[in-house]
């Protein structure tokens, strides 16, 4: 594929194969961007020709530049309309397929550090959003190219709002069945994912997309990563830490589809108080709010709990009572015990997606209701969302590591 081979191109060390060069020609890469660019060489508006150095025996292989781009489109075939967001891992602009005319979500894939080539993540998030199909998901429709290695763009289906900035703007709040509404479409694409072994790992209402007939989607999948039996090791410094579940906080890294349900509760919860659950500061501050919302856990509630890795780092305030019911005091007795499913400990016990949706929480009045267009958002789709929202952005990054820190940890883990 057009975008793991790019991303190859810069690690001259990476064998692979070459539909330039025929079938079953191995070689090694590198290109006038790795220092041997000659004098005259193309401007920057120009497409550079590919060189390839052989992994055995003497020469190179060169790709002319009208054969540079693969399968993959340019860039300059798609009009940027304005900048709407940053995700984790690129920033994201509206803008206009000149061919089609269709209105998509460009995506500008991050390069932190260029000479390492493309970002794991992102290719993990390509590798991942081509596999999936199903109507509460993002859809990435193509990979483009840009004039040099380091610039490639995702095309996603583009959606006309996101969920963070609607509860940031809207006049009236969601009702409980428009909450309804939005909760079952998460949970419809979660149970997509899940049965599919894939753990999003970073739900949050900003990366909940909303399409103008009130489609929810799930979107930004740069930490989602795939999981098997047995549990690999990966870093618990994910999810970002208004959503994230308790035992990522004490420092399991064997991670399962639980830590996506627990952060369903947290949207879940927000949406129906039209403000964040549970808003910490700090990790140590983001468990205490957990310890006085929940109770203080222990063996009983949690096997193991006195076990895991950062329990002894921490000193839990003694609360032995279960406060969800005076933070939702008119919420109906299915509605609460779903939240305290959802908000079970023991990541084992806690709901799965399947079960949620069986909830009679969805069953009971007021059912699910239509979320029609919101017309007063029409900024994010004319103006530049870092200007229009500038609470947006912090709340989007709020208290996640940056991209380099977590690659970092990640790669301490295996993952």
């Amino acid at each position: 594929m057009c975008e793991v081979r790019r991303a190859a191109l810069r690690m001259r060390t990476t064998r692979f194969f070459l539909p330039w060069a025929g079938s079953g020609v191995r070689m090694r890469a590198t290109t006038m961007a790795d220092g041997d660019r000659a004098e005259g060489a193309s401007t920057e508006s120009e497409l550079e020709p590919l060189r390839f150095q052989r992994l055995w025996g003497e020469g190179h292989f060169e790709v002319p530049a009208s054969e540079r781009l693969g399968k993959c489109r340019s860039v300059k075939e798609f009009e940027k309309l304005n900048r709407i967001g940053e995700g984790t891992y690129g920033i994201v602009y509206r803008a206009r397929d000149t061919v089609t005319d269709e209105t998509v979500a460009l995506k500008k894939v991050r390069m932190d550090n260029e000479k390492e080539g493309m970002p794991v993540s992102s290719l993990r998030e390509i590798t991942l959003l081509l596999e999936l199909q199903h109507p509460n998901i993002v859809e990435l429709k193509e990979v483009v190219v840009g004039n040099h290695l380091e610039s490639i763009f995702l095309v996603m289906g583009y959606c006309e709002q996101d969920l963070a900035s609607l509860l940031e703007n809207m006049q009236t709040p969601f009702s409980e069945a428009q909450v309804k509404c939005i909760i079952l479409q998460v949970l419809k694409g979660l149970q997509y994912l899940h049965e599919r072994y894939i753990i999003h790992r970073d739900l949050k209402v900003s990366n909940l997309l909303m399409t103008d007939k009130g489609c929810v989607k799930i979107a930004d999948f740069g930490l989602a990563r795939t999981y098997g039996m047995p549990p690999q090791p990966m870093t618990p410094k994910v999810v970002t830490l208004w959503y994230r579940a308790p035992e990522l906080l004490l420092g399991v890294t064997t991670q399962t589809t639980s830590i996506d349900m627990w952060a369903v509760g947290c949207i879940l919860a927000e949406l129906l108080a039209h403000k964040p659950l549970l808003p910490g500061t700090s990790e140590i501050h983001q468990i205490d709010l957990i310890v006085q919302l929940l109770g203080t856990p222990n063996e009983n509630i949690w096997p193991g709990f006195s076990k895991l890795p950062l329990v002894s780092q921490y000193t839990l305030r003694k609360q032995p009572y279960n406060n969800l019911k005076h933070k939702f005091p008119w919420l109906s007795e299915a509605g609460l015990r779903l939240l305290n499913f959802l908000f079970m400990y023991d990541p084992k016990k806690r709901a799965t997606a399947k079960d949620s949706l069986d909830s009679s929480y969805f069953k009971e009045k007021p059912l699910r209701k239509y979320i029609p267009p919101q017309p007063g958002l029409q900024c994010l789709a004319s103006a530049d969302l870092s200007l229009c929202l500038p609470s947006l952005r912090a709340r989007a990054h709020a208290h996640l590591p940056p991209p380099s820190q977590q690659a970092g940890s990640q790669h301490q883990h295996g993952d």
